[in-house]
């Protein structure tokens, strides 16, 4: 912060506090959960916490937590059909997720279960030649 900014703040904490403004605060006496927002970047965190409070989630939160649903909806399914939709749909979202963070290659999610459904496909196309 600018110096002089944080002294105007700090002053104006101290006139609430003698105003007992901060005395019936939701949560007050209680110890602070700061291990939440330990893996969020400095810069970050008060965006973050603004955005929590408001019930909004980062969109890099919606995308993973959307990539979770698709994942645990991919690991119920039998039909190859919607298998390769869900996905391409799995794929798209890790993408979409890579896209949005702004990091190295090597800290990107790898997509997923491409191995295994060309795998399945090879399996069921040797069987389909050998009928």
């Amino acid at each position: 912060m600018i110096p002089g900014f944080t002294k105007i703040v700090e002053e104006r904490i101290r006139r609430a506090q003698k105003k007992g403004e901060f005395d019936n605060l939701e949560g007050a006496g209680e110890p602070l959960n700061l291990a939440d927002d330990q893996a969020v970047s400095e810069e970050l965190r008060l965006a973050y916490k603004i955005l929590k409070n408001a019930d909004c989630l980062p969109p890099e939160i919606e995308i993973k937590k959307e990539i979770q649903q698709t994942e645990d909806l991919l690991a119920g399914m039998t039909d190859t059909t919607e298998k390769y939709r869900t996905l391409k749909k799995l794929n798209f979202l890790i993408m979409k997720l890579n896209n949005l963070r702004s990091t190295s290659i090597k800290f990107e999610e790898p997509q997923k279960y491409s191995h295994k459904l060309i795998k399945k496909l090879e399996s069921s196309a040797s069987k389909i030649k050998e009928k």
